[in-house]
């Protein structure tokens, strides 16, 4: 599917939901992409990626933002305290602070640096015990505990279960945020992200509808 399908699509969903035409951002999701199909949706005038792995985006974004220096970068993946600094250092936007630990890195790190990417709270709506997240009926202390570092939560991510209906997810994730004066949603990806806009979204993740199947790495 073309990105251009894409984001007529979105448009469209913005349209039946009543909300405001361009208030969903496109993150095209770039992670295990061969540079030459990265290049290719560049060159169409996209800016907003996202990648997975704090080393693959180092080894990526880097060189594509000498001849794009606009793009702006989030980082959807799992993130180990001892890449916080990298990611500080390269994205715009982190979407998984998923802990006091991190939190508190993200905070030390922030004073030493004088800046800090946007910060998305990632909450397990599913409560999955091999997913990352906190849990939604803590996600209201953790918020105020991150608020309290001065750190810039601007909204909440979550990525519902396979098997499992996802707005019932979205509702629940835009409900967290509003009771929270958060004014950002990460949720939707390929299969459902019309669903997602419809309960609020405001970024939505999609990465093999733009881009096509992923390459794995070779081993």
């Amino acid at each position: 599917m073309s990105l251009s399908e894409i984001t007529d699509r979105i448009r469209a969903a913005e349209r039946k939901a009543a909300r405001p035409e361009g208030g969903t951002t496109l993150i095209a999701v770039s992670k295990v992409q061969p540079n030459e199909r990265v290049q290719a949706i560049l060159d169409q005038g996209h800016r907003v990626f996202g990648e997975n792995r704090v080393q693959e985006a180092a080894g990526k974004w880097p060189d594509f933002r000498q001849d794009f220096p606009e793009v702006e970068l989030h980082l959807i993946g799992p993130l180990q305290t001892n890449k916080a600094r990298q990611a500080m250092e390269l994205a715009q936007a982190i979407h998984t602070l998923d802990r006091p630990k991190l939190a508190k890195t993200f905070a030390r790190l922030a004073q030493e640096m004088g800046q800090c990417p946007d910060l998305f709270v990632q909450v397990n709506t599913g409560e999955e015990p091999q997913k990352a997240g906190v849990i939604p009926s803590e996600a209201d202390a953790f918020i105020k505990e991150a608020q309290g570092m001065d750190l810039p939560v601007r909204g909440l991510m979550c990525i519902p279960p396979v098997d499992e209906e996802p707005s019932l997810h979205f509702a629940l994730l835009a409900k967290i945020a509003e009771r929270n004066g958060l004014p950002d949603l990460s949720m939707g990806m390929s299969g459902d992200f019309e669903k997602a806009i419809a309960f609020g979204a405001t970024h939505v993740r999609v990465g093999s509808a733009i881009f096509g199947e992923r390459v794995p790495p070779a081993t």
